[in-house]
């Protein structure tokens, strides 16, 4: 169950890459890399100071907060602009584009940081960058092939999960973390999953087996480590760190924010402070390689699980944009095909 509670993590971070649109990221670029690259780098030190000389955690354990700390949630931002109708607009677009420049500074940081080098980690470097070349180059193949075409055996299914096993295999001999690779595999195999109505079917078929069995361990297993009594014990910690995470969010993203769209500032300053998937990954890779302790791990994921729903909850509430400025498809000139909600 832990092994493939692991599997899941690196199977969430591999969808969470596939959900971004890579022609709206060069279109974007620079509003959305000067929100993302904030939104990350500014929790990341803030938690960091105050873990480090302000509550003693050891200097790993700090970095592992911050790192935990410093991420927006790609699949809470998804699902909410999905629903509200955003998507297709000028701020959802830029939103989502934002988003994937903080989780890459996230994988980065947990791939990087807390990396040993030896001879396994320039084998685990080299074997994922050329898995990742040539599954950019040749997975079109395996997802358009006839013969392959709606087997009741998911073929399409099997190889992706092939990759991601090959990924952890020599993560673990390299005693690196298969989420970077799998971040950047998600994001180039993006095109693929987007070009006929074929490999959309795929992906679809990919989300199902994920969210049904296989990525609910992952939270199941980063739950049972979590003591309530261990948070409560901690409660003074756990405010302010969340405090911290939501402050730092909001100095570095609103202003931004207040610049590329006026006025849906504030929803995308919320939007952009909750976390969820990286935030528990780091935590659980922290707590797994003897970083952070119990008490640690369930304050960082109580957190995590805290800023992934107050946020959404009051920026859905009171701070939904109506004005029709922030409702312009940025790709075509005209309103998107939905109206956000009141």
């Amino acid at each position: 169950m832990l092994y493939f509670a692991n599997f899941g993590g690196v199977l969430l971070t591999f969808l969470a890459g596939t959900e971004i649109d890579t022609r709206l990221l060069k279109e974007k670029f620079s509003a959305s890399f000067n929100i993302g690259i904030v939104s990350f780098i500014l929790p990341f030190i803030c938690v960091f100071l105050f873990t480090f000389f302000v509550k003693k955690w050891s200097y790993n354990a700090a970095l592992i907060a911050g790192t935990a700390l410093s991420t927006t949630s790609l699949a809470v931002v998804y699902s909410v602009l999905v629903e509200t109708g955003l998507s297709n607009t000028r701020l959802g677009k830029l939103v989502m584009a934002a988003t994937f420049i903080t989780d890459m500074g996230t994988a980065l940081a947990l791939s990087i940081l807390f990396v040993k080098p030896t001879l396994y980690t320039l084998i685990f470097i080299s074997i994922s960058l050329n898995v990742i070349y040539f599954a950019d180059r040749f997975s079109h193949y395996i997802f358009t092939n006839p013969k392959w075409r709606n087997k009741v055996i998911e073929p399409e299914i099997k190889y992706v999960f092939l990759l991601l096993l090959t990924f952890m295999y020599f993560a673990k001999l390299g005693e690196g973390h298969a989420v970077l690779p799998a971040f950047v595999l998600g994001l180039l195999m993006s095109r693929h999953f987007r070009e006929t109505s074929e490999t959309r079917i795929v992906r679809n078929r990919l989300r199902t087996v994920a969210y049904a069995i296989i990525t609910p361990l992952f939270f199941i297993v980063g739950g049972v480590r979590v003591s309530y009594t261990l948070i409560f014990s901690s409660i003074g910690s756990f405010a302010l760190l969340f405090a911290i995470k939501i402050a730092a969010k909001f100095t570095g993203v609103f202003f931004l924010a207040k610049r590329y769209i006026p006025n849906g500032s504030m929803y995308t300053t919320l939007l952009m402070s909750t976390g969820l998937t990286f935030g528990t990954i780091s935590s659980l890779y922290g707590l797994n390689a003897g970083f952070i302790n119990q008490q640690q791990y369930s304050v960082l994921v109580g957190v995590v699980v805290a800023s992934a729903v107050i946020p959404t909850f009051i920026a859905q509430k009171w701070f939904m944009p109506l004005h029709s400025e922030d409702i312009v498809d940025v790709g075509n000139g005209h309103n998107g095909n939905q109206e956000p909600r009141e």
